[in-house]
């Protein structure tokens, strides 16, 4: 059984890594052989300058995807087959006789490791693609003080979460699985709550709407579509970045509204407005409460799996640990699991999609289809969007449908 799973794992792993690299290298040479011509349906709004630098900027960020792709599956290997995490074990145990101080040492060391391998590719992503395609404003100061803020957060929020989880698998009796995931369940949905009160406001400065003009026409779009707001806020999103954005935060009564500062200086107040009701329109049509519920499903699902496999010894020794524990069953599996689920990826985006388009057919019920067209072409343009996706790996991975495709669907709206 040991063998087998090995042989398994690592035909996963390779068939993930695979796909990944095809669907890269076909989005490279799908993008780059379309670079020197704008598509018709953006002709008059997008000039061909704009598209060569969304299809060099998107080229840019796929290539490094695809080096990201190589060295996590290689970490992956290195820390199971390569011994790792067996290496990581000793020395935790060597740190601490307690199994849930030793346990969590384990997690919070391969963590940090696993971080500063990906800090190169965060640091190029932002200082290098970023700020050579005008995108980035974030100074090495303020890049430095956000992954402080990070790493304060993960032990004032995460370590204790991470105990309580491996107090429970280590106590609960065979149902910890169950007790774990209502106390997962809480936590995610008490930072829905907590998140715009004492989160967001450790990275951004927000302040009420000013534009007297736009805030009503932004609550006569809420009374009408019977959306309670705990009020509409501006973020310093040019603090970090150009790029334009709006968003709900919060949970039930407690909900915002936030405009990226840079999306009130692009968009006029009619497409402010379309993509507001854009927006509501994922409330009203209950996406975000159905997103949660196949997340705390699927959560459910993969810990009650995750408890069968936790005294299971082919599962440790098929993955290189000699050294079983509910600590390394946790790493194990977190590690393990994407690389079966990966082919599944074109589901969730699916479903995704969907919705946009709900959320676009709301819209157009709300304000004129017209105006969200425009807003769109805007955020595309503005934020460097390819115009012309590899249809196959935008299937894959997209959770917004290609411009052209969501254009034509709100022109449809418009007959």
């Amino acid at each position: 059984m040991t063998e087998a799973f090995s042989l398994l794992f690592a035909a996963a792993l390779s068939l993930t890594l695979c796909l990944k690299l095809w669907l890269g290298w076909r989005h490279i040479r799908h993008i780059a052989q379309r670079r020197d011509r704008v598509p018709d349906a953006f002709r008059d709004s997008i000039t061909l300058e704009q598209h060569r630098h969304a299809a060099d900027y998107t080229i840019a960020k796929t290539r490094l995807g695809l080096l990201s792709a190589w060295v996590d599956t290689a970490l992956i290997a290195a820390f199971t087959f390569g011994g790792g995490l067996q290496w990581l074990a000793i020395l935790s145990m060597q740190w601490f006789a307690n199994p849930l101080l030793s346990g969590m040492a384990l997690i919070v060391l391969f963590a940090m490791i696993s971080s500063l391998i990906s800090l190169p590719f965060s640091l190029y992503g932002t200082f290098g693609i970023e700020v050579r395609f005008g995108f980035n404003k974030m100074t090495p100061g303020l890049y430095l003080l956000d992954q402080l803020k990070g790493i304060g957060l993960s032990i004032a929020i995460g370590l204790p979460v991470l105990a309580i989880v491996l107090w429970l698998m280590n106590i609960a009796g065979p149902s910890w699985w169950l007790w774990v995931w209502l106390v997962l369940c809480a936590v995610q949905l008490l930072g829905l709550v907590l998140f715009p009160i004492l989160i967001a406001p450790l990275y951004n400065k927000f302040w009420p709407l000013q534009d007297e003009a736009l805030k009503a026409r932004i609550d006569a779009l809420l009374s009408r579509t019977g959306f309670r707001s705990n009020g509409i806020y501006v973020m310093d999103g040019s603090r970090r970045s150009s790029h334009s954005n709006a968003y709900f935060t919060g949970f039930g009564a407690g909900k915002r509204i936030v405009f990226y500062d840079t999306l009130l200086e692009k968009l006029s107040h009619d497409e402010i407005e379309a993509v507001l009701a854009h927006e509501l329109g994922h409330y009203k049509r209950h996406h975000i409460s159905k997103r949660i519920a196949v997340a705390f499903s699927l959560s459910l699902l993969f810990l009650a799996l995750l408890g069968q496999l936790l005294h299971a010894p082919w599962f440790y020794a098929g993955l290189g640990v000699a050294t079983p524990g509910t600590a390394m069953a946790l790493l194990l599996f977190m590690l393990a699991t994407p690389a079966f689920t990966f082919p599944l990826t074109p589901l969730s985006s699916r479903s995704s999609r969907k919705h946009e388009y709900e959320a676009d057919d709301f819209a157009s019920e709300q304000t004129r289809a017209d105006d969200l067209i425009c807003a769109l072409v805007k955020l595309f343009r503005d934020n460097g969007t390819t115009l012309t996706p590899d249809p196959i790996h935008s299937a894959f991975y997209d959770s917004h449908p290609p411009a052209a495709l969501r254009i034509q669907h709100l022109k449809g709206n418009q007959a």
